[in-house]
């Protein structure tokens, strides 16, 4: 809104329609990260953002079972990282949780993806 130039009271974002998309992350149906583009979405249509998650294809992968291939993907995939966090270097689970993210294109659940790191390194 500020690089519009937009005030409050000009946003074609409705108070109902920012709570809806407060109760999707609430939900744990989009992430953080989801609900930046979404509310950009937003401020150019004015949609409701339940609509626009399901339209983009947006919503946060939770599934246990899939996240847990696409870790055993990125690990195979990162021996020096994985070797890295085996010997204590901790931040070495970062680049390796930034990697999920990468092949979800950021839709996997965060949190989620850094327990099933920690269990499945240790």
């Amino acid at each position: 809104m500020n690089r519009e130039g937009l005030e409050i009271a000009e946003s074609p974002v409705s108070a109902e329609n920012l709570g809806a998309l407060v109760t999707l992350i609430d939900k744990k149906t989009i992430s953080g990260k989801i609900a930046k583009e979404v509310f950009a979405a937003m401020l150019e249509t004015g949609g409701e953002p339940a609509a626009i998650v399901k339209e983009k294809g947006l919503v946060q992968i939770s599934d246990s079972g899939q996240l847990e291939e696409i870790v055993d993907r990125v690990i195979e995939e990162n021996p020096d990282p994985v070797a890295d966090f085996r010997a204590g270097t901790k931040k070495a689970i970062g680049f390796l949780v930034g990697r999920v993210m990468k092949a979800t294109r950021g839709k996997a659940n965060p949190k989620m993806v850094n327990q099933i790191l920690q269990k499945k390194l240790k």
